[in-house]
This record gives C-alpha cells, structure tokens and sequence, in this order.
C-alpha cells in the first residue's frame, strides 16, 4: 500500500469491545480496585523508528516498526514545567486536559492556554518553539484487545496527525473510528516522528439471520452519548446524591454524571433542556466511547 493510500480490505479487522459478559467480569473482578489500566505506547529516543508496546511484562516490552488499531478517540494536551523537562514521571506545573483550560498544579489556578505566555511561540528554549509542550493524546484500539493503547504524539507529529485525519479521514466522509489507522515512525532531523500512513476501511461482513423479537417501546428523546472511554458515576462522590433520575428536570448545560479516564473526571453535560426518562448505565460502569448514557425527552 502506498503513503497516504485509503483503501477497503476483505479482512475484517477483529475489535474487540467490553461488552456483554466481559463487561460484567470486569466490574465484578475489579470492584474496589478501580478501572482497567490504559497501557501506553513509547516513541524511542534518539530517533528509533520502532515503537516500545506493552509486553507481558513490564521488563519485556514490544518493538514494532508500526501501531494499527481503531482510533476511537484523540485529544490535545498541554503541559508546562518550570524548569526543563528531562523525562521520567515529573508532573507538569500546569496542565490541560483539552488544550483549552490550564490548571496549576500547585494553586489550582485556571489559565487560558490561549492567552499564556508559555504557549506563545518563541517562548521555548532559545526563543523558538513553546516553553508550553503541545500534545496530542490518541486513544488506539488494537486488534483482539479490549482496553485502548495511549499513545503520546510530540509537537513535532501534530502537523502529520492534523493533515491526517482532515484529509484522509473527515473528507472521505469518515470519522476516526470508522477505520484501521496504521501509525509509523520516521526521521526527521535527529529525532523520530509518528506520521499515519495508511487507513483501510474494513468491509462490513454479512450478518447471520436472527429471529426477530416483538421489540419493547422505545423511549423517545436524545441519547447522551459518552465521549471517551472511562468509568461512569452518576454522583459527584460516594453517598452523594445522583446528579439526575429518572424523572429529573435538567436545562441544557446542566451536569449529569461523569466520566473518569486516566484519574481525570469529565463532567458530562445536557445537550438540551427536557426531562431524564431514562438512565441505561449503572453507577461504576466501564462505558466505551459513543455508548448511549442516558435518554432526554419532553
């Protein structure tokens, strides 16, 4: 396949999704220990072009000269250290989880990461590039495994992941997760980049004959769909009341539960004012991305 190539292949791409009776395995089997952890895949430094995937242990990772899976979700991430980042596990001093808000890690303050003099350019090093780190976070599910792989994409990718999915994917009248991302690394200057190649669409395979049931009523309204993948809580903290019920009167913009992925809880809000008639996750349900949460109606 060449550079930039969409294609449609006969092999169907196995996604493997935490559905069913996998779900419940998971939330019985880690009931007190939190959600499945998202392993994450390293871009070499000095410039290797394989990337470091997760292995059976931590001691004995993957080498791969390419990442493929579905990318179900992506976002960016800012993030500012006071003194020079040299790697390792140091939290920034500020963050962003959206590239939008910054918040202090020490104080708690909240910046515009738009008017920020760290995320100026000529504000990094020497007075080129940011002193702020821009990066963006995709959130890749790989063949036959369930939880997504996170992988980390340098400022340096962002022009090759922007151009990719506007081009190649959004006007080829596509979403990211309607297709096989194929990710490699190469050279540029001294250091390795990640630059998506290749997407393949599988094609769809015909469904076995299934006896309909007579089908029960449906709710009428707006599904709330849940935006990334993650642990759903309908109340702010244990023993707090939910945000909504069954019932429950909300005007657009109001809370109605959270998501929490990587730590971080996202507030998910109504699209619209109306009333809850229904709520389809249980609280500390895994929910995967664009799962239907609740129903809002007259």
């Amino acid at each position: 396949m060449a550079k930039n190539e969409v294609a449609t292949t006969e092999k169907n791409f196995n996604l493997v999704t935490l559905t069913g009776e996998l779900k419940e395995a998971v939330a019985e089997e880690l009931d007190g220990l939190g959600t499945l952890p998202f392993e994450r895949a390293k871009i070499p430094s000095g410039g290797g072009l394989a990337f470091e995937l997760p292995g059976e242990t931590a001691d004995e990772p993957v080498m791969s000269t390419d990442l493929t899976g579905v990318l179900i979700h992506h976002h960016p991430v800012n993030a500012y250290w006071k003194e020079e980042y040299a790697g390792g596990n140091v939290q920034p001093d500020c963050s962003s989880h959206d590239g939008k808000q910054g918040v202090e890690r020490e104080t708690g303050e909240i910046h515009d990461c738009s008017k920020c003099p760290h995320n100026q350019f000529g504000s990094g090093k020497n007075g080129s590039g940011k002193a702020c780190k821009n990066i963006h976070r995709c959130y890749i599910l790989q063949e036959g495994n369930p939880v997504p792989i996170i992988l980390a994409l340098p400022p340096t990718s962002l022009k090759y992941i922007r151009d990719y999915i506007g081009k190649r994917i959004l006007l080829k009248g596509l979403r990211c997760y309607d297709a096989v991302t194929k990710i490699t690394l190469k050279k540029e200057g001294s250091a390795a980049v990640s630059a998506p190649l290749s997407i393949s669409v599988p094609a769809p395979e015909a469904a076995a004959p299934v006896q309909e049931q007579p089908a029960a009523p449906a709710v009428q309204g707006e599904a709330v769909r849940s935006p990334l993948v993650g642990t759903f809580y309908a109340a702010p903290g244990a023993g707090a009341k939910p945000y909504v019920e069954v019932g429950s009167t909300v005007k657009e913009g109001d809370i109605l539960c959270i998501i929490e992925a990587m730590k971080v809880m996202n507030e998910i809000h109504a699209p619209r004012s109306g009333v809850i008639r229904e709520i389809l996750v249980q609280d500390g349900a895994m929910v995967q991305f664009d799962e239907e949460l609740m129903i809002i109606g007259e």
